[in-house]
Formats: structure tokens, sequence, C-alpha cells
């Protein structure tokens, strides 16, 4: 599964979703793989956890390093040590709740990109816009690597 969170009304923040809209809009991908636009949803998110052996996670996450700069977090702890996205305890509760219930998926990785701003607004900073289409790119080359068949849309 693909999981795209994140607020559009937020600027940057939007990132994660806009993500998963250009992934959904320039691929296709095998019946294996759901595409999900989790918004600002939190434990609503649960039972798209269930029965999952991959989650991949995009969202706008605050590293300190320089905005639209792509991080990968590999397997994200169920509870964070360090606030480093604003969905970030909605996140560590549905990952708490999905340890004590046993539903937790083998392998969560979060793609991340650093935000430039997160003030009230549609659009994305010029810097995080640059990199979204290089985030999606990434994104694609890990669902390959984890053996889903991912084509170019005919556009």
């Amino acid at each position: 599964m693909v999981l795209g969170i994140d607020n559009i009304l937020l600027s940057d923040e939007g990132a994660g979703v806009k993500a998963v809209e250009e992934l959904r809009d320039r691929y296709d991908c095998s019946g294996a793989v759901e595409i999900i636009d989790g918004g600002t949803m939190g434990v609503e998110l649960l039972p798209y956890f269930e029965e999952r052996s991959h989650i991949l996670i995009i969202d706008a996450v605050k590293t300190g390093r320089k905005p639209g700069t792509i991080v990968r977090i590999e397997d994200p702890p169920a509870y964070f040590s360090t606030k480093t996205s604003p969905h970030q305890i909605g996140l560590a509760d549905v990952m708490g709740i999905a340890v004590i219930t046993d539903i937790m998926p083998q392998y969560i990785t979060l793609f991340g990109i650093e935000p430039k701003q997160l003030s009230t607004g549609l659009d994305l900073s010029t810097e995080v816009a640059q990199n979204l289409s290089r985030q999606v790119n990434i994104l694609v080359a890990e669902l390959k690597k984890i053996g889903v068949d991912v084509q170019p849309k005919n556009q």
C-alpha cells in the first residue's frame, strides 16, 4: 500500500497527498498495491494496516534539512521519540495500536520531503514542488524493488 498523508490546506504540508495524486496520474500499478490519500486521518487509518506486508508512507517531514530534501526512514518506530511530522502523533497512535493488535505490517518505509512553509495555502513552495516528481520517481523505484508492476500511463 502507498499512503499519502498531509493537510493540503497548509502549503508544503500537502506534499504527501500531492505525491500520491501524481503517482496515480502518471503510473498504473498492479492490482496488488492500493494507493490511499490518507489526508489528515489518524486512527481511521488503522484498517489500512491490516493484512499488509508493505506500507510506503509519503509525508512532509521536518528534519532540519534544506527545504525540498527527500528523506527515507526505514521501519519508522511505532512511537516516535521526536516529532518530525505534524501527523506523527496520529501516525504513532496508529502504529502503536497496530503493534498491540498484531496487525503491524512487516515493512514500513516513510518517504518524507522537507517542507519550507506550513502556512495556510494550497500551493507548494518552489523547493518542494521542484522535488515532488523526484519523490514520486523514488517511490516508483521502491515499488518495483518490492515486486510491484508499475508502468507509465500513456499520456
